[in-house]
Formats: C-alpha cells, structure tokens, sequence
C-alpha cells in the first residue's frame, strides 16, 4: 500500500512553481544528470507529502521553505532503496539561528548545561530542527562544503541503525568492515591534523566523534568532492558506494537540462 501511494505521488506532474524554486535556491539540482533530476523530483513529492513542517520563532512555513528543504534531504536518498526517512515526521524551521540549551559531558565525569546558538539539530524523536536562513546559505553556495541540510539529514541516515555513531544502515553486511577501517582511519587523521594544526579539506567539526564525522563527511562528499577524493581517495569511495552517485561527476561538467548537539549538530 506504501509504495503504490508514493509511486503515484511520485508520477504527479511536478507544480512548475516548485522548479522555479529549486532553480533559485538549489544550484546543484541543474548539476544532476537529466535521470537524478526526475528521480530527484519524484522524491520531493512523497516527503512533501508525509513529511510536516512547523515554522518556529514566527517563521511562517511556505512552499519556498518547504521544497528548498526537500531538494537538498531527498539527495542523500538517490539511488538507494530507502524508506524515506522513516524515523523523522517533522521539520521545525526557525528564522535563522537559534537559541537551545546544550549539555557537555566533561572529563571527570563533570556534566556542564548552558545555552548555544545552533544553526540546525537533528533529534532521534523524529524532528529536524534548521535555521531557515542558514539552509538557503548552504544551498546557495555549493563549493564551500557547509550544508546545514545534508548535515542534519545525514544524522538522520545515521540515526536509522538505532543511534548516531557514524554507521548508518548499509547495503550489505560485507561493506560494515571496510566501513569502519576506512572511516575510522579518516576521523583519526581528521583528529590528529585539528590538534596539530594542519589545514584539512573535511570542516574541523567532524573530529567531535564518528556521528559528526559522517555528517561532515556527508556535506564535503557533495560540495567538494573533487578535493575530497583527490585527498582520501578511500573515504570517498566508501561514500560514493554508500550514496551511490559520484559527484566528481557533477562538477567535471553541467549533466543537467539546467531546468548531535552545537552550532552544527
């Protein structure tokens, strides 16, 4: 019964309002083979449809918020045989970045709680949190490698094996070894090059732990992927197979018709 609905919601014509807005606000979209474009679209429709937005801080919810959003999470889910997010039933969308209350574990065992600005959240009870300015920023420019969007809704995938650690749910249980040695090879030297100094392709947020990592690894697989692959060929490879699209690709020429808890948790 799932899949016929979403089969027909994917078959609708897409309202030529919605890609006006993914050209404006998602570049990347016009990057996209012609085929991952439909796909693309197809998708949006059954997360437009079964997923519900709720504007915060007096942020009223339009359909401008809600595809931008849904173009960039509906990426991470070409290609792959998915239940579209089944954990998540809400998006909460502030203004811009907000105000939430943090707890840090420190050593000793000492607990710390105080307040943070934070420019999304992805919780495990089922919402997304995003700064409605900050997702039309990372959307904008697709070559800096920050997007508040992918980064929360790789939580999200990670999220689906039961906790946000680093590992969502693969394809195959052969790939979960090579997973774990090539990922956690690459958050050790992320690790080791912040507390050194060193500069560093991935965003230093990703040492935080494994969870971080993959989200931060998430937003520079599609924003940077050329530096990322020239710079942890393996790590990249991991990532291409787990998403299986190859964004060198979409970056080598124009495919299309051209129709956790911080301030980045």
């Amino acid at each position: 019964m799932k899949r016929r609905r979403r089969n027909r919601l994917r078959e609708r014509p897409f309202p030529p309002e919605w890609l006006r807005i993914i050209a404006r606000n998602f570049p990347l979209y016009a990057r996209l083979p012609a085929a991952d474009q439909r796909e693309l679209l197809g998708d949006i429709q059954v997360f437009l449809a079964e997923k519900h937005f709720e504007g915060c801080g007096g942020l009223e919810i339009t359909d401008e918020i809600r595809v931008t959003i849904a173009a960039q999470a509906c990426l991470l889910l070409l290609h792959r045989e998915t239940d579209d997010y089944p954990r998540l039933d809400s998006i909460l969308v502030y203004p811009s970045a907000y105000v939430a209350k943090s707890i840090e574990l420190y050593p000793g065992g000492v607990v710390g709680e105080g307040l943070s600005a934070r420019l999304g959240e992805a919780w495990a009870t089922g919402a997304v949190v995003l700064s409605w300015d900050d997702v039309r920023q990372g959307a904008a420019d697709i070559h800096d490698g920050h997007n508040v969007v992918l980064h929360e809704f790789a939580h999200q995938l990670d999220q689906e094996s039961g906790a946000a650690e680093g590992l969502p749910v693969l394809e195959r249980r052969s790939m979960y070894v090579a997973w774990a040695r090539v990922l956690g090879a690459a958050y050790e030297q992320l690790r080791s090059d912040v507390a050194r100094g060193r500069p560093t392709v991935l965003d230093s947020y990703g040492a935080k732990n494994p969870a971080e990592f993959f989200a931060v690894a998430t937003e520079c697989f599609f924003e940077k992927p050329v530096e990322l692959a020239r710079h942890h060929p393996a790590l990249y490879e991991e990532l291409r197979e787990f998403y299986r699209q190859d964004p060198v690709t979409y970056f080598a020429g124009r495919h299309g018709s051209g129709g956790g808890e911080s301030p980045r948790d």
